[in-house]
């Protein structure tokens, strides 16, 4: 048998495997890319196993395979995932999740150089391929063995794909000879129509942003996330990536509960920004400013991230009735805490900007280092509550809030 029926095969053998890589890696973006606002079409394919035997039949003349394993290393993309962005301006954005999520073996931009090529006047497909490989700390037990797969993710507009798709179809594929001098012209005039339309995507995003930041209302959770990357990159005098968003969805969802859904409401919120954003998205940032200023505002924020069906990788719908017991005993418990906190408080720092809490501790003489350290561990586990982060369990919420309210008491003894 020769190397490319051995390699074809084996590679049929493997089509599931490749397909299920492929479509973990997307799961992971698009899941990532929705929250962060990021507006495109994520799609998964493993390589078809007729059209990848053509290929191979095409490349082995002149790669002169001498063994399977110089097919594997020859062909990158046998899983593929491809994102589909509709606006352009959006691509150094994925490029930082792609970092995030995944380890990248290697990059690749195109066009490859800024030289067109001959009889062409446009400068052809215009995109960034990444091969990229699943982390291993990111994968449940059943799915560790797709670490070891190499995945190619393609990152251009709309536009751009659909364009590539047809040339590549045509051009590469052609089933009545190559293509004639008219057929070509066609082509590059299309690319030009593509990379004209990603100039006004650019321009139309462009617009969209300085509609909102003047008087609209934020119409979705993309338009509120490219309004706080501008609006944060201000304030902190440096550019913040879409890692350090975190879930705009939520935040949007529970501005519109409030009623805080345009730029005007939200500005006040973001003059405390500090930006540890890798450790405190600005989403979370935002989210607890609200809380702080209004306590009351926990019982619409639960409803919210409630609809959103997710507490980390529970849902909450599924969740034991003692769980939302639990969770709800320790979010009233520690807002009790913390509104009896800012009460001790000189009154004239009380109607300032909301004072962090950890803040407040420090403003707070009274307590001794032991009530601040075990004040401080709870806060931690509020933010994890809250932001749906390493929920604990039922029993550890109960016990956490036993541990609230007898701080409420030792430092109800100690008040003058």
């Amino acid at each position: 048998m020769e190397i490319v029926d051995q390699f074809i095969a084996r590679y049929s053998k493997e089509y599931d495997f490749y397909s299920r890589a492929a479509q973990i890696v997307t799961q992971a973006l698009e899941r990532d890319l929705k929250e962060s606002g990021i507006r495109c079409i994520v799609t998964y394919r493993a390589k078809d196993i007729a059209r990848l035997e053509e290929k191979c039949r095409q490349r082995a003349p002149k790669k002169k395979y001498k063994k399977v394993e110089d097919i594997y290393e020859d062909i990158v993309d046998l899983a593929g995932v491809r994102i589909a962005l509709y606006f352009p301006a959006e691509q150094d954005q994925v490029e930082k999740a792609v970092n995030r999520l995944f380890d990248i073996t290697e990059k690749k931009s195109f066009p490859e150089s800024n030289r067109r090529s001959t009889g062409k006047e446009f400068s052809g497909y215009s995109a960034t391929h990444y091969r990229v490989r699943l982390k291993e700390r990111e994968l449940i037990a059943p799915d560790m063995r797709y670490a070891k797969a190499r995945v190619e993710i393609q990152v251009a507009s709309v536009l751009m794909h659909a364009w590539s798709e047809v040339e590549h179809d045509l051009a590469y594929k052609p089933l009545s000879g190559d293509l004639s001098d008219a057929e070509k012209k066609i082509l590059d005039q299309l690319n030009g129509l593509v990379i004209a339309g990603e100039m006004s995507l650019r321009m139309l995003q462009e617009a969209s942003e300085s509609r909102v930041a003047r008087s609209g209302r934020f119409l979705n959770h993309y338009e509120l996330a490219a309004y706080l990357l501008n609006q944060a990159g201000k304030i902190l005098n440096e550019p913040v990536g879409d890692s350090g968003l975190g879930r705009v969805d939520l935040l949007f969802n529970f501005l519109s509960k409030l009623k805080k859904d345009a730029p005007a409401d939200l500005d006040p919120y973001l003059e405390s920004l500090h930006d540890n954003v890798e450790r405190r998205p600005l989403s979370e940032q935002v989210i607890d400013s609200l809380l702080a200023e209004d306590p009351s505002r926990y019982e619409h924020f639960n409803l919210v991230r409630l609809d959103h069906a997710e507490i980390d990788s529970l849902d909450p719908h599924s969740l034991s009735s003692r769980m939302h017991q639990e969770i709800g005993r320790f979010l009233t418990r520690w807002v009790e805490l913390e509104e009896f906190l800012r009460n001790l408080l000189p009154q004239e720092e009380n109607t300032r900007t909301v004072v962090p809490i950890a803040r407040v501790l420090d403003r707070l003489p009274m307590l001794d280092a032991e009530t601040r350290h075990d004040i401080d561990l709870l806060r931690r586990l509020r933010n994890n509550v809250v932001h749906g982060q390493n929920v604990p369990s039922p029993g550890y919420l109960a016990s956490a809030s036993e541990r609230l309210e007898e701080i409420i008491e030792r430092v109800r003894r100690v008040l003058p």
